[in-house]
């Protein structure tokens, strides 16, 4: 059961935050300030491209700090075969949960069996990872949103997620609160891009999201905006 979470604590916000390093020109050094910063203030993941995965992995050793790595970011647009290769990859040097961008060409098109099929193939390369579905929400109407949620559900995915952060728009309260209510108790909702204050944090948690990524943990969990 996915209950909103209660906040009494910066550690209890922490606890809720993936942070994220995802920009195309990001470096080993980047990764590792980054994977230091998660463990000083308790983040739940680090996440990172694949590419920087087992990296994270090293990085974060002996911590609680879990490696999250993206997969067919930031547009979907790749052949399930390639998903699955991909999330195997990063499952393999150390990811413990995986966000997949779901085939939002397809959904669209109203393909619904084809995007099953591809969250289900990743959900099984996942193992015992946790799969979190990227929808792009900027990108869907209301109802496609709705749809999108009901098809991560039924494919078995561990949560929904709103947004990349590298399309035309992010988070919103009013999505995260939709999703909450398709997928209602069982799954997570996670509302990504553009969420980089407290108050904001605090809004998108208080709509039903169970996790937060964001690139400005620090600025979160401090309390500045």
């Amino acid at each position: 059961m996915k209950t909103v979470p209660e906040i009494r604590s910066p550690g209890d916000l922490a606890n809720l935050i993936d942070y994220s390093i995802l920009k195309p020109d990001a470096t080993a050094d980047e990764v590792r300030r980054l994977c230091a910063e998660a463990r000083q203030y308790g983040f739940r993941t680090v996440c990172v491209n694949p590419v920087f995965a087992a990296l994270a992995t090293r990085e974060l050793a002996g911590s609680p700090v879990v490696t999250c790595s993206v997969v067919a970011f930031p547009f979907g647009a790749t052949p399930t075969d390639a998903k699955v290769a991909e999330t195997r990859h990063a499952v393999a040097d150390g990811a413990g949960e995986i966000d997949m961008v779901m085939a939002i060409g397809a959904l669209k098109a109203g393909r619904r069996d084809d995007v099953v099929r591809d969250i289900v193939a990743v959900k099984q390369a996942c193992g015992s990872a946790l799969l979190k579905v990227i929808l792009e929400t900027c990108l869907l109407t209301d109802e496609q949103k709705a749809l999108a949620c009901h098809l991560a559900k039924e494919a078995g995915a561990d949560f929904v997620k709103t947004s990349t952060g590298f399309s035309r728009g992010g988070a919103t309260v009013a999505d995260v609160a939709l999703m909450r209510r398709t997928v209602g108790p069982e799954l997570g909702v996670k509302a990504a891009g553009g969420v980089r204050t407290l108050g904001e944090a605090v809004a998108m948690i208080a709509a039903g999201a169970t996790r937060i990524g964001t690139s400005a943990g620090i600025a979160i969990v401090s309390g500045e905006v």
